[in-house]
């Protein structure tokens, strides 16, 4: 073979439309500009800060923390275990059902359970769209076949139908994947009614679930976002849950993730996480350790933990003041905007044209995902008015 020739037969990839969504809102001299695409949060000041029970955490790591050594492919077993009661509820462990392993944020939690879900026979996995853009990406890389289902009415409730119907029709080769709350890219999320029913049929199909929660506590309160998850887990024998510690600890390019099994006896959960520890082995090696041990330094120590409780709140507060005020704003041009204010956590979705997403941008500063994904952290009660505007003046 011709030395370069291999590298020849990989075929461009067309760049991350975010990313190029950041550089073209770094490089808007316009002072009045709106990101409204990053999906992180933001204060009123539109900063993304460090948590202050983050470094306090942080330092208590800088004056004890004795050794860097590895700490296998499971990470750190004590910031998994800490966050379960927070996760599972007061039975954490559902009767010694559950075990879990650290992952390099959220993203490496899903991507373990696609991985083992695949490894266990699931061949096609049934997903709400619009979703996470990396949920289809993963499945492409796994092999696996996604089998779409419409997440949301026009009326901007969650389509239960579509997801009863998923959850009824998968063979023993399918899995269903949903997000625990604050759904993304949409706000719209299961009622408690919703859950009781969709938890009532997995029990009653025998179908998988696959449980992405990254935003517990940005929606309605850490209790109430793990609600319906809980009930799907109650009710099931067997489930896989991917848990973030990205936005609700703002430790975002720390990557903070956890994997969690739940099996319906022992045997069978020693069997999960063995190939578990081996896919996670062979990924990623170990995970990163930084990010864990500060949450686990935080939950270990109630003073840190309720620190860490009132910046979620102040945070949850924010983003419902500014759902709060465009529901008020009632619509934006043929816009209704009263939707997302019952809705919940970072994201919404607006029905705008990629033609209005553009003409938002070079004519008003406004930057959002060419799919009409916004950003609810990233309007203020500063520039809430000028994106009200500018929507009317767009979308009429």
């Amino acid at each position: 073979m011709a030395l370069g020739m291999m590298l020849d037969r990989l075929s461009p990839q067309a760049p991350d439309a975010l990313l190029a969504l950041i550089r073209l809102h770094a490089a808007d001299a316009r002072e009045d500009k709106i990101d409204l695409g990053v999906g992180v949060y933001r204060t009123e000041e539109g900063g993304t800060p460090v948590f202050a029970a983050i470094k306090a955490a942080e330092q208590v790591l800088v004056d004890k923390q004795d050794s860097k050594s590895y700490l296998g492919p499971e990470g750190d077993v004590g910031f998994v275990n800490a966050l379960m009661p927070y996760i599972f509820g007061r039975d954490a462990t559902m009767g010694g059902r559950i075990t879990g392993m650290q992952t390099p944020g959220g993203t490496g939690a899903v991507r373990l359970a696609l991985a083992l879900a695949a490894k266990a026979g699931v061949r096609r996995v049934h997903m709400g769209v619009p979703s996470w853009p990396n949920h289809a990406q993963i499945l492409a890389d796994l092999g696996m076949e996604l089998a779409p289902f419409d997440h949301a009415n026009p009326d901007g409730t969650a389509n239960l139908d579509a997801v009863l119907a998923a959850i009824n029709s998968a063979s023993d080769a399918e899995a269903v994947l949903l997000h625990a709350c604050c759904h993304n890219p949409t706000g719209i999320d299961y009622t408690a009614d919703h859950w009781a029913q969709i938890a009532a049929a997995f029990a009653a199909s025998g179908t998988f679930p696959i449980i992405d929660a990254a935003y517990q506590g940005l929606g309605q309160g850490l209790e109430e976002d793990a609600a319906g998850m809980r009930s799907v887990l109650t009710a099931v024998p067997e489930a896989f849950i991917a848990y973030s510690c990205d936005k609700n600890f703002g430790q975002y390019r720390d990557r903070v993730g956890a994997f969690y099994v739940l099996a319906k006896e022992q045997s069978t959960l020693d069997t999960a996480f063995s190939n578990a520890n081996a896919l996670a082995r062979a990924a990623w090696s170990m995970p990163p350790d930084h990010g864990g041990a500060a949450v686990r330094i935080i939950l270990r120590d109630p003073d840190m933990t309720k620190q860490w409780l009132a910046e979620l709140d102040e945070m949850r507060a924010r983003m419902r003041k500014v759902r709060d005020a465009l529901a008020k704003a009632g619509t934006a041009g043929r816009i209704d905007l009263t939707p997302l204010g019952t809705q919940n956590g970072l994201f919404a979705m607006l029905p705008v044209t990629k033609e209005e997403v553009a003409t938002l941008r070079e004519e008003h500063g406004i930057y959002m995902a060419a799919s009409g994904r916004i950003n609810i952290a990233g309007l203020t009660t500063g520039n809430l008015p000028k994106f009200i505007a500018a929507l009317s003046a767009v979308a009429n």
